[in-house]
Formats: C-alpha cells, sequence, structure tokens
C-alpha cells in the first residue's frame, strides 16, 4: 500500500533535516571558539574530527582503567576543546549513558545486573540527577567549571586509595534489604560455584546515591567511580554484581538527568555524535585489549590524566 504524498514528501524531507541539525548548530559555539587560539570559526568541523578521535582512544581507556567514560570526557573536554560547558556536560550524559545502555541487557541475563538492588537507588539517584541538572545549568558557566575541577580531584583520589573485594562477607541484611528481597546468585567460572549474596547498609547507601546522582547530574559524568565502592565496599554486593549494577544505575539517572538537558537545548548532535559513536569504537577494542596490557598501570595513568584536567578545569573557572 502506497502512502500519501504528503507523507512521502515527509519521509524525503527526514535526512535533510537530520543533516541540518548536525550541521547549523556550528554556530551555536562559533563565538566561543573564536577567543581560542588555535580555533579558527570557518574550520569548526577540525574541532569535531578531533573530538571523535580523542572519544575513540577516550573509550579504550575507559574500559581498559574500569572507569566510566564519562567521568574523564567532561573535565578534559571541557578544559581543551572550545565548546561550551553546558554542550561539553549534555555530550557527557549521553556518553555516559550509551556505554551503561549497551552493557546493561546482557549483564541482566548472565545474572550480574540486579534489577531489585537497581531500582530503589535509580530512584533515589534519579531525582537528585534531575536537581543537579537543574542546579547546574543555572550557574555561571565558570562556577561550574572551578566546581568541577575540585569534584575531578576529589574523584582521582578516591580512585586511588579505593579498594575492591571480590566476595563481602555480609552477615545479616537490613531491615530495608530483607522488606524488598534484594539478594541473589551468579555462577563464577573463576572458583567454579554459584555465588550468593546479600547486602546490608541500605540507609547509608541510598543517602551516598542521593549524593552521587546529584553530582552526576550536576557535571554530566557518570557515577561509576562512585557507584562501584558503594555497592561493593559499603553494601556488600560481589565486585562484578557490583560494577554490573552500577551501569544499570547510571542508565537510569543518566536518562533522568538527560532530559534536562535536552529540554535546555543543551545537547547538540554536532558535539554528542562524534562523542558517542568515538567512545562506543573504541570501547569494543578496549574490551578485546583487556586481558592483554597491565590494567593496573592504566589506572594510573586516567588518576594522573584526571588530576591534570581537573588543574586546568580549576585555572579556567578562575580565569587563569
Amino acid at each position: 500500500m502506497s502512502l500519501p504524498v504528503r507523507d512521502r514528501i515527509s519521509m524525503a524531507l527526514l535526512p535533510i533535516l537530520a543533516g541540518m541539525l548536525l550541521f547549523i548548530p556550528s554556530a551555536a559555539f562559533a563565538a566561543q571558539a573564536a577567543s581560542h587560539p588555535l580555533a579558527d570559526p570557518a574550520g569548526w568541523w577540525i574541532w569535531v574530527l578531533l573530538l571523535f578521535i580523542f572519544s575513540f582512544f577516550l573509550g579504550i581507556i575507559s574500559v581498559l582503567a574500569g572507569v566510566g567514560g564519562g567521568v574523564l570526557f567532561v573535565p578534559i573536554v571541557s578544559s581543551f576543546f572550545p565548546f561550551h560547558l553546558d554542550f561539553v556536560r549534555g555530550a557527557g550524559l549521553l556518553v555516559a549513558l550509551s556505554g551503561a545502555l549497551s552493557a546493561g541487557p546482557s549483564l541482566m541475563r548472565k545474572g550480574l545486573a540486579d534489577l531489585k538492588l537497581s531500582l530503589p537507588l535509580s530512584l533515589i539517584g534519579s531525582i537528585s540527577s534531575i536537581a543537579g541538572a537543574i542546579v547546574g545549568l543555572t550557574m555561571a558557566a565558570e562556577k561550574v567549571q572551578l566546581l568541577l575541577g575540585i569534584a575531578i580531584i576529589a574523584i582521582a583520589a578516591v580512585m586511588l586509595k579505593s579498594g575492591k573485594s571480590g566476595f563481602p562477607e555480609v552477615k545479616e541484611p537490613d531491615i530495608i534489604a530483607r522488606t524488598l528481597g534484594i539478594s541473589g546468585s551468579y555462577y563464577e567460572p573463576t572458583i567454579d560455584r554459584v555465588v550468593d549474596w546479600k547486602i546490608h547498609k541500605m540507609p547509608i547507601g541510598l543517602v551516598l546515591f542521593f549524593f552521587i546522582g546529584f553530582i552526576g547530574g550536576m557535571f554530566g559524568m557518570g557515577a561509576g567511580w562512585a557507584n562501584v565502592p558503594v555497592l561493593n565496599l559499603l553494601m556488600g554486593a560481589p565486585l562484578k554484581v557490583a560494577v554490573a549494577t552500577s551501569g544499570l544505575v547510571l542508565s537510569m539517572n543518566g536518562a533522568a538527568a538527560a532530559w534536562v538537558y535536552l529540554y535546555k537545548g543543551a545537547v547538540l548532535p554536532l558535539i554528542a555524535v562524534p562523542a558517542v559513536s568515538g567512545v562506543m569504537l573504541g570501547s569494543k577494542i578496549g574490551a578485546k585489549l583487556l586481558t592483554k596490557v597491565n590494567t593496573r598501570a592504566i589506572r594510573v595513568i586516567v588518576i594522573i590524566m584526571m588530576v591534570i584536567a581537573g588543574l586546568r578545569s580549576i585555572m579556567k573557572g578562575m580565569g587563569i
């Protein structure tokens, strides 16, 4: 059955409109780029190409270091690329969100990402991430840049000191975890047995996830750097369950905050598309290299990169 002429014209115009969405926003950051010593408003496409290349390598490094791409993307791109901070934060949320969404279904099928555990944490985190996004977009870019630098250096310190526990021992679940029936099991091939797990200290975890969601929404970063230690070291979830469930929580929190950035016009396809595509491609390569490189050395390099980006962000926020 053939479509009406009006519908056929509308479908034919879709690629044209998509192209306009991709290229017209160049004018939105041309003024911002003009103040950059290396920027040329007429050559905006060079920055887009550099963003894709950077995001590609970022995808590789983030997998090898075991951190989300958003926590590196926002401070580095906002410090060294001539894009407005609001657009970078909007793209950073999509970068973190895309990685979590791509891994979520397979982790749930394997029994690692637990829905019962993620839902209460996601509920409180989504509310705070929306609040954080609203607060971040109403503040002056210089103040957000300064706070971002401080937050990134603090995150680097947390990553440096945070330990890991493969199978924490939880003697008795707390009343909230017991009431909600939060527990589970999964097959662990390294020890060839089924691991049963439960959690405790749920009230403290909910409070911490509120602040984690707020920071993630405000700065447009993923929260894997904080989700995993809280789930693993505080609440007693096995490390693999903590990592997998962290991605599930991040996908819900990131989606909630992303709507605020979309509504405020802070998500530009010109920045988001090369960033997300580059990170996704790099992540696939990083996953293949994971067993062949020294991940501890990569993690140290990432922490050093975060400190440098954090200091640069502080200097930029202070107008230096």
